[in-house]
């Protein structure tokens, strides 16, 4: 099941949040694509995970390793210290908690939007 929702009035900028709405970040990532008139699909990644290969794909278009994309404040990460990116995505598609939000896509590119205002970068 995907949860999508899907806002915003401005044609033509199409944005995608991988969203955690109990996340300041997430939120005011997400807000900053709202006021910039962006339509934004949010996608509540841990209610709908993105796949082992979707996420390899976001941080390639990030420039970002899996590592980088890894939340490390979470315990599990502590057990993936010395782990090849394969591993690491691996325990992010089972256990998406250990994904870095927000990820943030539009046309011009993705980004892990921490802080928030790095989302601009792809506005």
């Amino acid at each position: 099941m995907t949860v999508k929702v899907e806002r915003g009035i401005r044609a033509g900028m199409k944005a995608t949040i991988y969203h955690n709405p109990r996340c300041g970040t997430s939120r005011n990532a997400l807000a900053i694509l709202e006021e910039a008139g962006a339509v934004v699909t949010i996608v509540e990644y841990l209610k709908t995970p993105p796949s082992r290969e979707t996420l390899a794909r976001l941080y390639a278009k990030a420039g970002i390793t899996p590592r980088q994309g890894l939340r490390v404040k979470e315990p599990a990460a502590a057990a993936l210290a010395g782990a090849p990116d394969d591993a690491i995505l691996d325990a992010m598609a089972a256990d998406p908690i250990l994904i870095e939000r927000p990820i943030v896509k539009t046309e011009k590119g993705v980004v892990l939007a921490r802080p928030a205002d790095k989302v601009r970068e792809v506005l």
